[in-house]
């Protein structure tokens, strides 16, 4: 992968990720529970500790460190196999995210947490509500990255 390539990915990622959080907080609009994976992420690393040792501003570095890590991953790792233009790519993406989330991320995130929302968010108020939103917003996700990169003229990796 050329510097330029790499930088290109990583701008796309925040893009992505950044319509990922607007998703996620706008989709109260339409019923669904506001995902802050930000805030999530910061009440995990303050339980760790049994203080409130980190600030929010940690949760969300987090968070968009995670989500440019995962367009590097789709970059390097992912865009070669998966057929179909950039918006076939980026639903199946989303979806793949999603459910990888669902079945282990936000098991394990929220139980550090000190409040399981189990696989698949089964242990929450509205385990359906939480499954859509949480497909919405990485779909949006896989929708964006993959039309930013495109648009930034990143293409599959030779290797």
């Amino acid at each position: 992968m050329s510097s330029s390539t790499f930088f290109r990915t990583v701008i796309c990622g925040f893009i992505a990720t950044f319509a990922m959080a607007m998703v996620a907080f706008l989709q109260n609009a339409i019923g669904l529970p506001i995902i802050d994976v930000g805030h999530i992420l910061t009440e995990s690393f303050n339980e760790v500790h049994g203080s409130r040792a980190y600030h929010i501003i940690f949760g969300n570095l987090a968070f968009n460190i995670g989500g440019v890590l995962l367009a590097l991953i789709w970059v390097v790792y992912l865009q070669k196999y998966i057929p179909g233009n950039w918006f076939v790519k980026g639903l199946i993406y989303g979806v793949m995210i999603s459910l990888l989330a669902g079945l282990i991320v936000s098991p394990f995130v929220s139980a550090a947490a000190g409040e399981p929302f189990g696989i698949f968010y089964i242990n929450t108020w509205a385990p359906g509500k939480f499954i859509l939103a949480g497909l919405l917003m990485h779909i949006a996700y896989g929708l964006v990255l993959t039309q930013s990169l495109k648009v930034a003229d990143v293409g599959e990796m030779n290797g």
